[in-house]
């Protein structure tokens, strides 16, 4: 699912493309895309786009006289900008917003289609698709500690609630508790001060270098490797890789059709967290620590 820094990196190539054009055509393919039906597409059509605004993981278009264009890319949920009036694809399309310089197709590379666009009336009604989240770029420590202390929760479940920080994922969540070398099973009531503070700095110093190396990455041009998984991330995705900083191998939970990747040298103090559908199989021989499971490796091989 593209975050917070895919999502800005997103904006500001949007900015150089249409702020100042006009939306000649919006073409939808896919019926389940669209959320809305009142104000109509029409409505938008041959408006010039004033200005563009992120909330959350939702992408805002200003075409003026308060009328919005909300787009929610969700999991598989991809921007490519290509010929004026370019033909949408047939399998991964969903829609197509023509500009006479260009046309961004709308793509989602899933079988479950769950990407949204939605044209919406009125600040208040815009607002109605902010869940709440303070931006974990913007806000105060003294709030940071604040919105994180709301409601007694695992750290993972709290950096990827929606109404508790605004555009974190299952990725990047990843990685700033990683930073921060912090479990993502320990719960929010359990954080001293000091683990407020590094997870505030993690939180601030992940996402804005991940912005800074996405925008250097895409330069002037749009950005075509939108993806969850990078090579040069520490733990998400890198299961039984090494750990850059420790050289542990990475661990991971397995849950529905998410995992958490983290370093149990680094984040559990060697303590490895039990992954539901392994642990019901070994029961008792699930491994404890590292050194458990470095035995058990060590004796089947």
């Amino acid at each position: 699912m593209p975050e917070l820094p895919d999502v800005v990196v997103y904006l500001e190539a949007l900015e150089r493309l249409i702020v100042g054009e006009t939306l000649q055509k919006i073409r939808v393919v896919s019926p389940s895309v669209l959320r809305t039906y009142d104000p109509p597409l029409s409505a938008v059509e041959g408006r010039a786009v004033d200005g563009l605004r992120r909330i959350g993981k939702r992408i805002v278009w200003d075409l003026g006289d308060e009328l919005f264009v909300i787009i929610h890319l969700m999991v598989a949920g991809r921007f490519a900008w290509t010929a004026p009036g370019a033909a949408i694809p047939r399998k991964v399309g969903l829609a197509a917003f023509d500009f006479e310089q260009g046309s961004l197709l709308l793509r989602e590379a899933a079988t479950r289609k769950r990407a949204g666009l939605w044209i919406v009336r009125g600040e208040d009604t815009l607002a109605e698709h902010d869940r709440g989240g303070v931006e974990p770029l913007e806000v105060s420590l003294a709030r940071f500690s604040e919105a994180l202390s709301r409601e007694n929760r695992t750290m993972k479940r709290a950096l990827t609630d929606p109404r508790i920080f605004s555009g974190i994922g299952n990725a990047y969540s990843d990685e700033i508790l990683h930073r921060a070398r912090l479990s993502p099973v320990k719960r929010t009531s359990q954080l001293t001060e000091a683990e407020i503070i590094r997870l505030y700095e993690a939180v601030r110093s992940s996402l804005t270098e991940w912005t800074d190396r996405l925008r250097d990455e895409v330069g002037d041009g749009f950005p075509k490797k939108v993806t969850a998984f990078r090579p040069d991330m520490a733990v998400h995705g890198k299961y039984g890789e090494p750990c850059p900083v420790c050289g542990s191998k990475v661990q991971r939970i397995v849950y529905a059709s998410n995992e958490t990747n983290y370093c149990a040298t680094c984040q559990t103090n060697g303590k490895l967290l039990a992954d539901r559908s392994l642990s019901r199989l070994l029961k008792a021989d699930w491994p404890k620590t590292i050194e458990d499971l470095e035995e058990m490796s060590g004796n089947s091989a």
